[in-house]
This record gives C-alpha cells, structure tokens and sequence, in this order.
C-alpha cells in the first residue's frame, strides 16, 4: 500500500466498445488491454503500486509474472516481488559489460494472463530485437497477454521539450503519445512535492550518497510541482476525451460543470477585442479552462470584407491567448448561440452589451437578453464597452423563417397595396360602407403576412388604419373620428390584422420547424436503417454525409504518430487535416470527421454528431473485422496444426514402426533368415518406405498449398505420358485406362497433374473392391466446352451426399478408413493442386454404385486453335 500522503488517483480512459474499471481485461480480438501507471517524477511509488496490483490478480488466480521489475535497491519493492513467479532475463553483453534485459521470447514461450514490465520508455540494449521496451510490450500484446507497466511523465514525446525547459535536463528516452493513449487503463500514482522529497531524504528513492545533489537538482519544489501539474492536467484531458464521447452517445444536451468551458460570443464589433481578453481572465482564474470563440455568420453567406477582414484578426487574438475559434451559421444568432454552447458543454458565456440605442429595443430585447433568459445553468457574463448602447446601424430584426425575395416581396406590397386598395375603393363606392371596406384591409394584410411575414403586415395593418380613417371614417379626409363605434371599430381592425399577423407568421415558423425537426428525423431513420441493413462500407457512410449537408468533401482522418492519415474520403478535394476543413467533428479520440465546402449551420451539428458515431462504428467494425479474419486464420491454423499432430503421432509412426521392426530383425546377429523370409521382410521395408515418403509428400504439398506458393508452370501435357508415372504406387496396379489415341493435350503442369492423379487414382484403388476405371473425353459444346475432364471411377461402397465435400477438407478421412492409412491429405492436395492449374475436381455418383472423380482441365486444342486464329488475323 502507498504512503499516507500518497494519493491514487484512476483515470478511466474510455475503449470503443465502453468503459472499464480498474481490474478489469477487455477483450478485442487477440489483443490483450494495457494497464498504465503514470508518475510525475521518479521516487512516487509507480512500481510499488505495479506489484500491488499483481499481487491482487494472482491472489484472484490470475497467471501473473513479473517479466521484468526494476527495484532500484529499494527493500520494500523487493519485498512486494518476492512472492511472484519472475521470468528470467536475457543477459547480454555490451562493451565489455554484461548487462541483462526482457527477456521477449521468454514471455511469450511462458505465455501468462498478465506480465508486469517496469519502466515503459526504457531504451533496449543495442542488437535487441526492438529499440524500445514499448515495442516489446506491443508485442507482447498482439500475442494475447495483458501488460501492466510504469511511466513518467517527463516521458510522453509530446511534453519532452516542456520538461527540458522545467527541469534543464534533456529526456533521451521517451514514448510516443499515441501508444499511452491506447492504453486500456491509465492510474495517476500523485504525491506532493515536499512529500517526495521527504521520502528521497529518507533513502527510500535513491542511495544517500545521491540524495543532496538529486534535491539541489532535479527534485526541487518548484520542478516537482510543476511536473505534478503536468501529470493531473494530460490525465485530466484524457478523462475530458471520454465524458465528451458518454455525452454524445447518450445525448445529453445539459452542461456538466466538470470542466469550465468559456463561450466568447463575436459580432466582428469593435468590441471583439474586449470581449476576448475578458474572456481569457476569465479563463486563466478558472485553471486551465477551455476558451471557445464562436461568430454567427448568415445563412446567405452575405459577409462584407471589412468584417471579413476584422474576424481574420479576432481570430488570431483567440489562438494567440490559447483558445479556439469557431463559425456556425445561423439566422437567429441567439437560437445559434444557444445550440452552440450545449454542443460543447459551454459552462460560462460571454457577450458584449448590446450595441443599439434605447428606441431601437422596441423591435425585440436582444441576443444578450435571449441568451441569458434560455441559458439555463450556464453563467452568461455582459461585458459593458465603449460602444454600448452608441447605435450599431441598422437592426437585424430576429431572423425569419422566409427566404429574402418573399419578405422583400412582402414589403412592396405592403406599401403599394393599401395604395391600390385604396385607389379602388374611393372610385367604386358611391357611399361609405366602412364594415365592408375594413374586411377588404383586412384581407389585404392577411395576404401579405401570408407573403412577407409579421413586420409587413403589422406595417399594412398600420397603413390601412391610415387610409381608413383618413378616406372612409366620417368625417372624412381628416384623422378626425365622429363616431365612438368606428373608432372601435377601427381599433379592432388594428389588433385583428397583427393578431391574425403573428399567427400567419408563427405558423410559418413552426411550418419551417416542423420541416427540419422531420427531415432530421428522416436522416436519423436512414442512419439507423443503415446499421439494420448491414451496411457498413465507410465510402458509402461518407457519401451520405456529402449528401445530406451539401458540401464539396467529407474525409475521416485518424491521427498518426506523424500527422493524420485519410480512413476514408469522397467528394472533390478532400482536406487531408483538420486545420484546412470549414467543419470538423470528434468521432474518436484519434479520429476526426472533417468536411469541406462551406460552413455548416449550428442547428446540424447535432445531426453531423450522429453521422460522426456512425461513422466512427464502421471504422471500428473494420478493424474489428479484421481481427476476426486474422482469428478465423489462426483458428484454421491451430485446427491443421492440431489435426496434423493427430494424424502424424498414428500415421506416420506405423510405416516408421515397420522399417525399424524390418531392418533390427534383419541386423539381428542370433537369427538366420531364409531367403524368402529375408527377401519379405525387405519389400516389408521397401512398402513402408514408399508409405512414408507418400505421407511426407502429401504433408509438404500441404503446407506449400497452406502458404500459397504452388506456381503451376503452365503448357501442354500429354495424359499418356503422365499416367503411367501417376500409376507407380498405386496398390495391386488394379487400374484399366481407356485414352482415345485422339485425345488432344491438356493445359496444366506436368508435375502437379501427375500428383493430383495419383492421389485420386490410389484413393479409388484402395477403398473400392474392383479395378479402376480411368477414362478421358473432351468436351466440345455447352458451358464446358473447351475442357477435358477425366474421370476416375471405382466401384466402392460410395459417399453420401452430405460427406463428398467434406472429404476435401484436410485431415478428413471416413469413418471406416484403416488406421495408417494415410493422413487424409491426397484428395485435398488433388483439389488444391487442379485448382491451382485452372481445373477443378468433383464427385460424382457412380450409376450402380460407387463414386466417380471428375477432373476437368482446359484442353490445349482450343488455346492452340486462338492462337492461330489470332496469327492468321
């Protein structure tokens, strides 16, 4: 256990397929998981904390070993050693000096659950196998065996030019990030400075005579916490890394206050600057908080190239203070706004005071007034400037849910059509008829909030009030109202038109809602028919994505030890970094979706975080599927090599069994042979002999099968010349050939037809109680014309139909075949070998019982008549 001012902290780094506790082994594919202790600095316990918990898993009966432990001297870690099995190490020498080191072929000859290796950066004696002890445990790994290791800090490749400058003291051996990263499991071993410079004054970290020089040195205060802080902060974004990816499988929208993530809201303002550095002292105070500037840009992309040019410089103030800058669009920029913070789990917001002068707030409250009454639980901070409340120029009202030509249509008609309206009904009424003039205004506003939208018409309600009262509300051609009904009834007019106004408007709203939240839904569906329907190709996924948001390219990169690397790309210039895409999104934690084109609007990125998961599925049902390919082969593998051993340990044993009985009886110095006798027990040692060489042969056409290096030399072969060498062994030479002397040759290679026909041949012969029967005939129409087939017919007890291709498959044999007969190769070796020449072989039924063997093969009169139809072109 560690000191009492030692603190443990777990850091749960989150696996494709979920997150795990301490303790506990994912199994993906063959791959063991990797368990990693990182340390600040030297001396804080990280191998004493690494035997701790090898000693709780064989105390579980888990196989653990310690493959290689560095003590340092220190009593207490040996002590924790003791009581585990330890593989030996290699000794090497080098210049001169014998030094030992991981034994790698010794831990995977011993093959435990779990092995314990010390000191993960470690550099490997030169002439090792690999340069570094990573990439023995990389190894170690791909073989199947969970590793439990060490780390400091000062080791991660990305942080060594940080440490140098910390500590003035250059870091040789360091590991690349990529391979922490992967790390199933990463437990922080934290301890204080003064609490680790006591233990180093008390000996328990280096020899006595090292210690003041180490605590004048390297183990300073200040070094030592700022390595500490080092350690917490690069755990800390790994934990941030996976809650980003829980909140995004399980859609949750409301912040977490487990990071403070700052929101700055741009207008391309003269306010900007402000608003950044507030922004970032904000975040400095916060502790290494994420500093987030977002600007809304619309969705017609009308920007003018002065705030083209001052966002430029806003941008580079955001990077040069350590934030990120970002650009959604939007035509509402408090709705943009909002949907952008619960994006990033925004926890505070700032914005700048609104910029319009009293008056103009009658059109609508403003963004900092709307995002702060829908916030919710985030801070929203207003910044007051030198230009507040000054006047911004013209006011964007809230943005409408009609396209530009239709409000501006709205407009025209609202000035021009209680004119007309008007014109019309002065020169057709011959009295007034105030009722019925008031429904024609009405309609005509009706009309044009059905056009335009609200502010037309409530400006058309307004303007018809005018011309009513002014030309039809006695008396007439005055503002004055005679009556106390028709100003009543002017009034209701009034409220009527903005009140049917508001409603036409808000159902156009809604209508547009309505519209996206259906098409979203649609996209959701298809995403989701899509993993029903199987269809898990990343080209059509990306495809999708170009589609659905309309943009130039979509390309899924994944992060390399030197850069990024394209998974997956379609569309037009694909950005081959996340730096030169306009919208970029997570999938993983080395992995990005990025996509180029053109801005996408806030309100899609909740869908494009669906495509992202998606897509980031797909990527990990590749891989996974090819670790089961690599498993199925090795599962085969295992199968021949189990099935050969069975095979071999019988088969192979009893003609070696029978040359030894044969050839020690024939030594035998107290024994006189007749010469028959002497004479049988060597064709005995001959028959075994040629038994054993068959076996072997058919082993090692086998594996070159296996291996995929049989390279068949092609041309024409005679079956005349190749069957009496194919007859050779076969038992009893019960075999009857019927050839046609007209026969024409067949394409193949001499030696492989001569191999896959005495198997076939010897199998028909020793299974079937009547000669063999071997016939040849060409085929001159139908789908098969061009081929010879020969046939290799016995008439034996047959096969079932359930059984014919079985017996293809290697190490097959039926149930009634003799022990040491074979190891059931020569009809697989037969196939593998007709396939290989471009023939095939297959059984049939032989009428009357029996089983025939087909093999067909390109006949060399057809290649021989192209050919010279080709030179007669």
């Amino acid at each position: 256990m560690l000191c009492s001012d030692n603190i443990r902290t777990e850091c749960f780094i989150p696996h494709p397929l979920g997150t795990f506790p301490a303790g506990e082994a994912i199994a993906v594919g063959t791959r063991g998981t990797l368990r990693i202790y990182l340390g600040a600095a030297p001396g804080v316990g990280k191998t004493f904390a690494m035997l701790g918990e090898g000693r709780r898993r064989a105390g579980r009966g888990t196989d653990v070993v310690a493959a290689l432990v560095e003590t340092h001297g220190r009593a207490r870690t040996a002590e924790l050693l003791a009581g585990l099995e330890a593989v030996p190490l290699r000794e090497t020498a080098h210049r001169g000096s014998p030094l030992t080191e991981l034994d790698l072929d010794a831990v995977l000859a011993r093959r435990p659950e779990v092995a314990l290796v010390d000191e993960l950066a470690h550099t490997n004696i030169p002439g090792s196998r690999n340069a570094k002890r990573w990439q023995d445990v990389e190894e170690i790994l791909d073989a199947g065996i969970d590793v439990v290791s060490t780390l400091n800090i000062q080791h991660l490749e990305s942080l060594n030019d940080v440490v140098e400058r910390i500590t003035g003291t250059a870091q040789r051996e360091t590991v690349p990030d990529e391979v922490v990263r992967r790390a199933d499991q990463i437990e922080l071993v934290d301890m204080s400075p003064e609490a680790l410079r006591r233990r180093l004054a008390h000996g328990n970290v280096h020899p006595p005579e090292m210690v003041d020089a180490a605590l004048a040195d390297y183990f300073r205060v200040g070094n030592l916490a700022a390595l500490r802080e080092l350690a917490l902060l690069w755990v800390a974004d790994r934990v941030d890394e996976g809650l980003a990816r829980y909140r995004g499988r399980h859609g949750i929208t409301e912040p977490w206050e487990a990071r403070e993530r700052i929101v700055v809201g741009l207008t391309g303002g003269p306010e900007g600057e402000t608003l950044v550095r507030r922004a970032a002292r904000i975040a400095a105070r916060a502790g290494r908080a994420d500093l987030l500037a977002v600007h809304v840009s619309r969705s017609d992309g009308l920007t003018e190239q002065p705030l083209a040019q001052t966002l430029a410089r806003r941008r580079a103030l955001v990077e040069s203070v350590g934030g990120s800058y970002h650009q959604v669009v939007g035509d509402d920029v408090a709705t943009a706004l909002l949907e952008f913070m619960r994006g990033v789990n925004a926890t505070q917001v700032v914005l700048g005071s609104s910029r319009r002068r009293g008056w103009q707030f009658v059109l609508g409250p403003g963004v900092g007034a709307t995002v702060a009454r829908e916030a919710g639980d985030v801070d929203v901070h207003l910044v007051t400037h030198e230009r507040a409340g000054r006047g911004r120029g013209p006011v964007r009202l809230a943005g409408s849910p009609l396209s530009a030509r239709r409000r501006v249509c709205g407009w025209v008609l609202a000035l021009v059509g209680p004119l007309l309206l008007t014109a019309g009904l002065d020169s057709a009424a011959s009295e007034p008829a105030l009722n019925t003039d008031m429904l024609l205004f009405q309609l005509l506003t009706v009309g044009v909030a059905l056009v335009g939208g609200l502010w037309p018409a409530v400006a058309a309600a307004v303007a018809g009030f005018l011309m009513l009262n002014w030309f039809f509300t006695p008396p007439v051609h005055t503002f004055t109202i005679g009556e106390p009904a028709n100003a009543l009834a002017l009034t209701v007019f009034v409220a009527v038109a903005v009140a049917v106004s508001s409603v036409v408007d808000l159902a156009a709203r809604r209508t547009r809602q309505a519209a996206r939240a259906g098409a979203e839904a649609e996209t959701l569906s298809l995403l989701a028919t899509t993993v029903l329907r199987g269809e898990k190709a990343l080209p059509a996924l990306l495809e999708r994505v170009r589609e659905t948001f309309g943009v130039r390219s979509v390309a899924l990169l994944e992060r390399t030890g030197e850069g990024w690397a394209t998974a997956g790309a379609t569309g037009e210039r694909p950005a081959a970094d996340p730096a030169a895409a306009e919208t970029t999104v997570q999938v993983a934690e080395d992995s990005v979706l990025a996509l180029s084109g053109r801005v996408l609007p806030a309100a899609d990125r909740r869908v494009l975080t669906a495509f992202a998961s998606q897509a980031g599925a797909v990527l990990e049902w590749r891989r996974l599927a090819e670790e089961a390919a690599r498993a199925r082969r090795l599962e085969e593998g295992n199968k021949i090599r189990t099935a050969l051993l069975a095979a071999v340990s019988h088969d192979l044993r009893t003609p070696l069994a029978s040359i030894k009985a044969g050839v020690s009886g024939l030594r035998a110095t107290d024994v006189e042979w007749a010469p028959e006798d002497e004479a049988e027990l060597l064709a005995s040692v001959e028959e075994s002999a040629d038994r054993l060489d068959g076996l072997i042969g058919n082993l090692l056409d086998m594996s070159r099968l296996q291996t995929g290096v049989v390279i068949p030399l092609i041309r024409p072969v005679s079956l005349e010349e190749v069957l009496p060498r194919a007859l050779l062994n076969v038992p009893g030479r019960r075999v009857r050939l019927e050839i046609p002397e007209t026969l024409a040759p067949v394409m193949a290679d001499a030696g492989l037809l001569e191999r896959a026909l005495a198997n076939v041949i010897e199998n028909a012969a020793r299974y079937g109680p009547a000669p063999v029967l071997v016939t040849a005939s060409e085929l001159c129409a139908g789908p098969c014309a061009g081929r010879t087939e020969v046939r290799v017919v016995d008439r034996g007890p047959g096969v079932p139909g359930q059984a014919k291709e079985r017996m293809f498959a290697p190490f097959q044999r039926l149930g009634d075949a003799p022990k040491g007969s074979g190891v059931g190769l020569g009809l697989a070796v037969a196939r593998g070998f007709a396939e290989a020449m471009g023939g095939t072989l297959a059984p049939e039924d032989t009428p009357g019982g029996g089983l025939t063997m087909v093999l067909a093969l390109p006949s060399a009169r057809t290649g021989t008549e192209d050919r010279e139809k080709g030179e007669g072109a």
